[in-house]
Formats: C-alpha cells, sequence, structure tokens
C-alpha cells in the first residue's frame, strides 16, 4: 500500500506502519462513545471550598515551594489568531463598504479601546497616508481592517494570539506572552526564585516569540523580582496524523500522503519532555491585566495547594503498601482515600483477597495526578466534567468533549446539556513519583478517544483525526480531581470584540 517515497516520508516523521494502520482503522471503525455515570457537581465530584479549607490549602502551597522543587507554567501558544478575527475577514470580503452588523459596528464605535490602536493607526498613516479617524470619516473602513489583518499592515490575522497587544497600561502594553510571565511571578516561583515557563509555539512564529522574550525578559524579571527561565517547543512530527479521502483511503496530493497536525493532544509529549515536579496549564488566551490578576493567582495557588496535600498523601500511603507493614484497616483506610479524596471507584474491590486489593491500591496511587478548576457552565462552548467508566471498570473524573458523548441517547445528552459547570482549562498537574522518576504520560493516554473531523483540501474533502485531547483522553488515566473556581478566572478571548469587555479593559 505505501510506496518507497511513502515509508521515507514516515521514517522522516518518526511514524511507523503500525501507527498509520492504526488510524486507517480508527476511521473504519470511528471511535467509541464514553460510558457515562454522571455529570460531576457539587454533590458528585467537584470540591466547593470554605474560607477555611482555603486558607489550609494556600498555606500547602506556599510551604510546598519553600522548598527546592522545579515548577514549570505551560502555556499551549501555536494557534493561529485567524478565528478571532472571522467576522472582520467576512467583512473585508462582503460586498458593501461600512459597516453593517453589530459586531461590525461594535468594532468601529469603540476602535480606541483596543490596546493595538496606537500601532494601527501608524499602519495607517504610514501606507495609506491618512489616520483611523480620517479614513472612517471618508468611509475606507476595509482599509483600516485590511491594515490590521494583512501582511502588509500588522499582520494580525496571521499571527498567533499569544503576539497580539491584548491590554493597554499606564506605560505600555502588553500581549498574551507577557501576561503569563506576569503571572508566572505571582503563583509559579520556587526557592530559588526562577520562574520556569514552557509556550508550545509553531515552527514558522518561533522566531517571533523569541524576539518578544528577549525584548521583555529582563524588566518583566526586575518588575516582578524574580528570574525567568523561558523556553519553547513544537508539535512532534511524530504525532501528525494521516488524512483520508471519504472513501477511508489515504489522502493524497500530487501522489504525496498528505498528514495534519494532531490537535492540542499532541502536547502530552512536550508535556512529557519536561523536567518538572508541578505543572500548571492554562491557555493563551485565557489573561487579564494585573489589577484583575487577584482570584486567578489565589485560585491557582490554592488548586496547587490541594495537588501537592494529595500527592503527599499518596506518597505515604505507597510507601506503606510498599513496605508489606500494614493492617486490614489501613489498607480500608488507603481504599478510602482512592474512592472519597480521588474520587476513582471500583464496584469489584469489595470481590477482591487482601493481596490483589494491594496490587490494585498501588496501580490507582502510582500514576500522574491532576486537579483542575471547573467554573459554572454560562453556556460557553467546551467540554464538561462528568463521572465516566474507565476501560479497567473503574468509574473516575474525566473532562469530557460533547464529541465523546452519544447525543442520541437523550439520557446522555440530558447530562451534557444540564451540566452545573465547565471545563476553563486550568490545570496543575504532578508528574512524578513517589520515588522521584518522572511518568511516562504517553502510558496514561486512552487512545480510543480521539474524534475525526471534516475538512477539505483544495476543493478536494477529507477526514482528519485528532487525536486525544490534552485535558480529555490524553489524561484519561490520570488521577483526577475537580475544584470549583470563581467565573472571575476565566477570560478568554474568542474574538476581538472580547477584547472590549472590561475584564480586558
Amino acid at each position: 500500500m505505501f510506496t518507497t517515497e511513502d515509508k521515507e516520508l514516515l521514517n522522516r516523521k518518526g511514524i511507523t506502519e503500525a501507527q498509520i494502520s492504526e488510524q486507517l482503522n480508527y476511521f473504519e471503525t470511528g471511535f467509541p462513545y464514553l460510558k457515562l455515570d454522571a455529570a460531576a457537581s457539587t454533590e458528585k465530584g467537584i470540591l466547593a471550598l470554605n474560607n477555611e479549607e482555603q486558607e489550609e490549602y494556600l498555606n500547602a502551597w506556599k510551604e510546598y515551594t519553600n522548598a527546592y522543587k522545579t515548577i514549570v507554567k505551560f502555556v499551549p501558544a501555536s494557534g493561529a489568531a485567524s478565528r478571532m478575527f472571522k467576522d472582520l475577514f467576512e467583512f473585508l470580503n462582503a460586498d458593501y463598504t461600512e459597516p453593517q452588523t453589530k459586531f461590525e459596528q461594535t468594532f468601529f464605535d469603540k476602535i480606541t479601546k483596543f490596546a493595538f490602536y496606537n500601532d494601527l493607526d501608524n499602519v495607517c498613516l504610514e501606507s495609506a497616508g491618512k489616520d483611523i479617524p480620517t479614513l472612517m470619516q471618508e468611509g475606507n473602513y476595509k482599509t483600516i481592517v485590511s491594515l490590521l489583518l494583512e501582511k502588509n499592515g500588522l499582520n494580525y490575522g496571521a499571527l498567533p494570539k499569544g503576539l497580539l497587544k491584548f491590554h493597554k497600561y499606564e506605560e505600555d502594553v502588553r500581549t498574551p506572552l507577557e501576561e503569563h510571565l506576569a503571572e508566572g511571578a505571582m503563583y509559579a516561583t520556587g526557592k530559588s526564585g526562577k520562574v520556569n515557563v514552557h509556550f508550545t509555539v509553531s515552527e514558522e512564529h518561533r522566531d517571533l516569540f523569541q524576539i518578544l522574550v528577549n525584548k521583555k525578559k529582563d524588566a518583566f524579571g526586575k518588575e516582578y523580582g524574580v528570574d525567568f527561565n523561558i523556553n519553547f517547543s513544537e508539535q512532534k512530527p511524530s504525532t501528525d496524523t494521516l488524512a483520508v479521502d471519504m472513501e477511508n483511503k489515504p489522502f493524497r496530493e500530487n501522489g504525496k500522503l498528505l498528514f495534519r497536525p494532531g490537535g492540542h493532544g499532541a502536547l502530552i509529549e512536550n508535556l512529557n519532555d519536561l523536567d518538572a515536579d508541578i505543572v500548571f496549564i492554562k491557555n493563551i488566551d485565557n489573561v487579564v491585566p494585573d489589577k484583575l490578576k487577584g482570584d486567578t493567582v489565589r485560585y491557582k495557588k490554592l488548586i496547587a495547594g490541594i495537588l501537592v496535600k494529595l500527592q503527599k498523601q499518596a506518597f505515604e500511603y505507597l510507601e506503606l503498601l510498599d513496605s508489606g507493614q500494614y493492617t486490614r484497616e489501613q489498607i480500608i483506610e488507603v481504599l478510602q482515600f482512592v474512592q472519597k479524596k480521588l474520587f476513582c471507584k471500583n464496584p469489584d474491590t469489595k470481590n477482591l483477597e487482601d493481596a490483589e486489593l494491594v496490587l490494585y491500591l498501588k496501580k490507582k496511587l502510582n500514576r500522574p495526578m491532576r486537579v483542575c478548576g471547573m467554573v459554572k457552565n454560562v453556556g460557553e462552548p467546551g467540554g464538561g466534567p462528568f463521572l465516566a467508566y474507565n476501560q479497567d471498570g473503574t468509574i473516575s473524573l474525566q473532562i469530557l468533549e460533547s464529541s465523546q458523548i452519544d447525543m442520541s441517547d437523550p439520557q446522555k445528552k440530558e447530562m451534557f446539556q444540564n451540566g452545573t459547570h465547565f471545563n476553563p482549562v486550568d490545570l496543575v498537574c504532578a508528574v512524578r513519583s513517589y520515588k522521584g522518576h518522572k511518568f511516562d504520560l504517553s502510558k496514561y493516554v486512552d487512545r480510543k478517544t480521539g474524534f475525526i473531523s471534516y475538512k477539505s483540501k483544495n476543493g478536494r474533502d477529507l477526514k482528519a483525526l485528532e487525536l486525544p485531547g490534552l485535558w480529555n483522553g490524553a489524561m484519561s488515566d490520570w488521577n483526577t480531581v475537580f475544584v470549583e473556581v470563581p467565573l472571575s478566572t476565566f477570560n478568554p478571548v474568542k474574538t476581538v470584540n472580547d477584547l472590549l469587555r472590561d475584564q480586558h479593559q
């Protein structure tokens, strides 16, 4: 089936023929839906903490950062901002010249409020010989949008979100990259005073990210009294997936196989390469100016405190089980911890002999752990928290996307639609074992949780394979705990006009 040229391409990418066969099989069979037990809520699996508990966990994090531990802030930042400007691209291509939709009118009515306004005004003067107010007065609205989005201007339509100017300050403006540096200094600093921030970027934009870091790093270090260690990685070619045509045959262009990036689930490989004890994960566009960072910082420290406290207890139990010096009561205590604190239940444990139960408990305790913030559902798109069945028959907390749920089943559809919380991508992860070894995170991925999407290439329809999502199937076999966090910690920028919200002004 594969030509010599195909095999050379696979070899260069680091993909085996067995992997391709597995991918082709998924196109034929599809992915199974996950079996659900219930939507998670504060009654079922989501912690809602009182003030006393919050202080306890904040102190736990403070204590942890007083030890020499490696803390990393991991920010997926490779996505282009093109979708942010979808409405403005449509305006450019429309058969009218003045703003007509509510979105277009809002954009131009409040254009001076954008942090990029001065840059855009300057480029209008340079390229069109007129400033923004004059161009608007003359009805040249499309010139302004063109100079914002296209190569002859600021090129915002092709840049990643991380490099766009989001927020105005008295003396300066900041990009999301800079806001993440500030955040890192506020909650991810260890005893060494070092702040490790890792951005995943696309190859084409890596140099631009590096230039901005070189320009800003020292000033930010001085402002926040820390030493920044900032690095980058790209999605690995080995995580690309093969595209197929509508008959599930490999899609070819001019005889060559077409591969596509495997989605954010590919980043489990980048995460796996980090040398860290604790890793914070947060999307690039979920940032606010310093004056509004209070809740974000408090709840990041809080969920990290929960994580290190749970990890410490899990380590103590693992050492106890390793020693062989335990009583029946202690085994039951460990089982209660797995069930009630790590929310992992197994209906069959009551049938296990003590020796089998100990093996089960060791397996369930000795794996990566994450604590995830969950916000109340306000109708935002995205995944949600559920109690779901795993392949070994256990029930545990999982973050699921709608594509993983059988919406033709009225009961499952109702669970998804009536869920009280959703996932804002707010994770803190512990990735070392109780013996100090780094876990191989690739071993905890549920490969059967990817999904198939429909795309086109040069007018031809194709099917694309998305790998199990980074916080979905890629972390399926981790110990997972959910915590309610306030909506004020979730301020994503999905469209350019979101920057006009109070949270970004």
